[in-house]
Parts: C-alpha cells; sequence; structure tokens
C-alpha cells in the first residue's frame, strides 16, 4: 500500500511532521471561525471560509476584526 503523505512530504522536501502541523492549524482556525460565522449570521464568510484555505489567515481576520466589533457594541451598551 502507497503512503501517500510520506509520498508527498518527499516530493516537496518538507518533513512529514510540517504538513500535520499545518493541516492541524488550518484545520482547528477554519472550524472556530466557521462556527462562529454561523453563530453570528454571516454566511458568506461561512462559505468563504469553507471553500478557501490560506493558512488560515482570512479566519484569523473574521476573529479579530468580529471580536473588536462585539466589544465595542458591549461597551456601548455599558456606557
Amino acid at each position: 500500500m502507497i503512503d501517500y503523505s510520506s509520498l508527498l512530504a518527499s516530493q516537496l522536501g518538507i518533513p512529514l511532521w510540517v504538513i500535520i502541523s499545518i493541516t492541524i492549524w488550518e484545520g482547528a482556525w477554519t472550524a472556530i471561525a466557521m462556527w462562529k460565522a454561523a453563530k453570528n449570521n454571516h454566511p458568506i464568510w461561512f462559505v468563504v471560509f469553507f471553500l478557501v484555505n490560506l493558512l488560515a489567515i482570512p479566519e484569523i481576520i473574521y476573529l479579530v476584526v468580529t471580536r473588536k466589533q462585539a466589544r465595542n457594541i458591549s461597551s456601548k451598551r455599558k456606557g
């Protein structure tokens, strides 16, 4: 049986642990961002996160921006 992950790693010259780490990194950020987008009723962002995989960069940007917006809304309610 062919071990495709080792074959890919050797062809790219990248250690397998790096590929696995990047995959886990991407999956975790994508899952968090998709959950937040669904919770905040942002279907366009949800679809973007589902279709686009760029090392979790769009997901991190979304989470940072929406966190700042949530803080601004809560501080206005208190003040």
